[in-house]
């Protein structure tokens, strides 16, 4: 059985989208995952199909109803993560996609409007608040896209190569080195020498220099992460000062 994605959202209509075409798509028709859509408008109770309500204490926009998010998610069942898509989550980690893409698959949670009544998140602890960055979507559905794609490209046979997505940004803590082929000078630009030197043992010490390098000036953060970890001692050793 394959890697079982099921989507609660009020557009089904959306998926797969774009993951129906290229890799993601060809592994779809082989059946090394599964798209399933949850249409959440159908758990609703009132003959208008009611989702949301305005948000208790005043205030724009409407939120999505806890008991029509119940329904919803009760009807998908156990066994897989729960991901709810909402800013106020914690950014997924690479790490984190990696877990889930070597599990049975992954159920994920579309917010709309002003997002979710917080009810639904202290009756289902299990649930995942997540967020792709520090940024708002009209919905969660484009978020949910990108990972399941991060999770879909590294389920086994779906890259070419087996070690596509381990030389990668954040597999190791860093963004990964710049990459760089044919041709050899483009508008007066050349390809670093020791990438032509054919000298492995250079080229990876290039590389790692490089993805220190470039994390350190661009992400601070994952610099400060990669640097913390690194000069962690082992679990059990003792650190000499």
């Amino acid at each position: 059985m394959g890697f079982a994605a099921t989507i609660l959202t009020l557009y089904p209509e959306m998926f797969p989208g774009p993951l129906g075409v290229s890799l993601a798509g060809r592994a779809l028709e082989r059946g090394d995952w599964s798209c399933e859509t949850v249409q959440i408008r159908d758990f609703a109770t009132d003959k208008h199909r009611t989702v949301d309500d305005t948000p208790a204490g005043g205030g724009a926009g409407m939120v999505l109803k806890p008991d029509v998010l119940g329904a919803a998610i009760a009807s998908v069942g156990e066994g897989r993560p729960i991901l709810a898509m909402t800013p106020r989550g914690k950014p997924i980690s690479q790490a984190r996609i990696r877990a889930i893409a070597q599990g049975p698959g992954v159920a994920i949670l579309c917010g709309r409007f002003e997002g979710f009544d917080e009810r639904i998140f202290e009756a289902y602890p299990q649930i995942e608040q997540v967020s792709l960055a520090d940024i708002v979507l009209s919905g969660g559905e484009t978020a949910a896209l990108a990972i399941l794609d991060a999770c879909i490209r590294l389920l086994p046979g779906v890259m070419g190569a087996p070690d596509s997505g381990v030389e990668e940004s954040y597999e190791n803590g860093l963004i990964e080195y710049p990459q760089y082929t044919r041709p050899q000078q483009w508008e007066g630009r050349t390809i670093p020498e020791v990438l032509r030197s054919g000298d492995h043992a250079k080229i990876a010490a290039w590389r790692k220099a490089r993805s220190e390098d470039d994390t350190r000036l661009r992400r601070p953060d994952l610099w400060e992460r990669y640097c913390d970890a690194r000069d962690r001692p082992a679990s059990g050793a003792r650190r000499k000062d």
